[in-house]
């Protein structure tokens, strides 16, 4: 499936007779004012989308910061947003679509295979000298969407601390994150037993787009990925995770999301935690 849109193949979109619904997910870890954000500039007729509130439930230790909403409030939220049967969905953000690609994985995994990110997020639209909306959006036209969960591979806990010893397990946070020299916001620090380091930065070219299939594909063969039966991904939260499913996509990889992530593993005592730059 295309998991990007060009600008310029968004634009020729929004100017036909049924142009996509546009999402913007303006959020970063420890910056609330997603909204602001949005209301300073954004795609004209882009829908905010509260990553916090519409694309995860209420954290637990048990699930992690960012646990998936129940496929009837993601439901009632795509509705919201104006989200159509039939009709193609594009999002993004303003940091590379790391943020954007929890929508588009929630979508894709909620059974809905006509959803793209902006390659390159809002930088490229900004970049192509395109105009700005400001303010709040008015409410869209209500959605008729019919989502049902289960699309795309998931891992528990269980599945993600064998994965290593089968197949590949990768770690897309920083890598001062994953070599537990630093641990901003989760209870412990390190990394999960067997997981490799593979930072989502270093998904994207300098221009926030995405590398070229070819250069994602060797990027990842060389962590593994080309002789592993089964490959995982977890982050913090679940969060940015997404993107490094999104540019396996693009690389010809299909892999599983840790829905808890490190935040619901670090926060299980019984769970060991690695430090240093082996897996």
């Amino acid at each position: 499936m295309t998991v990007t849109t060009t600008v310029a193949e968004l634009r020729e979109q929004l100017a036909s007779a049924t142009p996509p619904t546009l999402l913007d997910v303006r959020w970063a870890l420890g910056d609330p004012h997603g909204r602001e954000h949005y209301a300073e500039g954004h795609v004209p007729g882009a829908v905010y989308v509260d990553l916090g509130t519409e694309l995860a439930s209420a954290p637990s230790p048990e699930r992690g910061r960012h646990p998936l909403p129940s496929i009837g409030d993601l439901q009632e939220a795509a509705r919201g947003w104006g989200v159509r049967e039939g009709r193609p969905v594009v999002v993004y953000d303003d940091l590379g679509n790391t943020a954007a690609a929890r929508a588009w994985w929630l979508l894709r995994h909620a059974g809905l295979d006509r959803v793209t990110l902006l390659d390159g997020a809002l930088g490229a639209w900004r970049a192509a000298g395109l105009p700005l909306e400001s303010g709040l959006a008015t409410d869209p036209s209500p959605g008729d969407v019919v989502l049902r969960a289960g699309a795309l591979p998931v891992l528990d806990a269980e599945e993600a601390a064998v994965l290593p010893l089968s197949g590949l397990l990768l770690d897309a946070r920083a890598g001062e994150r994953y070599r537990g020299e630093v641990e901003p916001v989760d209870p412990r620090a390190g990394h999960i037993p067997g997981a490799v380091s593979a930072p989502t930065g270093e998904n994207l070219a300098a221009d926030g787009t995405f590398l070229p299939a070819e250069e994602l594909r060797k990027r990842f063969e060389e962590l593994g990925a080309g002789t592993a039966d089964r490959i995982g991904v977890y982050c913090g939260s679940g969060v940015t995770a997404a993107h490094q499913i999104a540019a396996l996509e693009i690389a010809g990889f299909e892999a599983a999301l840790f829905l808890g992530s490190w935040s619901a593993w670090s926060a299980d005592p019984d769970r060991p935690a690695t430090k240093g730059s082996r897996p």
